[in-house]
């Protein structure tokens, strides 16, 4: 195709810059939703079950969002790319153990990727200050939902 199908009212560097925070975003959200359910099928131990649920919470959250921000980029006339290749390639989550792993180990791990996350998310929310306001305020909402589920699973390994 020679010409893009979608076209955008912001200019050529403005959706250059919105696509690409919009892309890094697709693919950490892609990645977090994996790392939960890798987590989800893996985790053991006393508090198994509520652990395994809010799993299961924290990968539809990443799914949900991670297909707002797909759309988003359509919208602006970027094509997304979700595949795994480039998923794994610029994912800045940090990856899940193999294995089984201990409910406190998980809640742990969890915890260090949504830090990851949120702190790639904040510069991204800074990057789009200039260049799309609707595309800061997904991500600004994306975050607020991220360091909600953040404080959650922290309080999980709280004393």
């Amino acid at each position: 195709m020679s010409r893009a199908p979608i076209t955008s009212p912001l200019g050529d560097g403005e959706r250059t810059a919105t696509g690409n925070a919009l892309q890094a975003t697709l693919v950490d959200l892609i990645d977090l939703s994996l790392t939960a359910k890798q987590a989800h099928w893996n985790v053991v131990g006393r508090h198994f079950t509520s652990v395994h649920t809010q799993l299961d919470e924290l990968t539809d959250t990443a799914r949900n969002y991670a297909d707002e921000v797909a759309e988003r980029s359509n919208a602006i006339g970027i094509s997304p790319n979700g595949k795994a290749r480039t998923v794994v390639a610029s994912s800045g989550v940090p990856e899940f153990p193999d294995n089984w792993q201990s409910d406190i180990d998980t809640i742990t791990a969890i915890v260090a990727a949504l830090e990851a996350l949120i702190e790639r998310l904040r510069a991204r929310i800074e990057e789009t200050d200039k260049t799309d306001l609707v595309t800061q305020d997904l991500l600004i909402e994306i975050t607020k939902e991220l360091e909600k589920a953040h404080w959650m699973w922290q309080a999980q390994l709280a004393n």
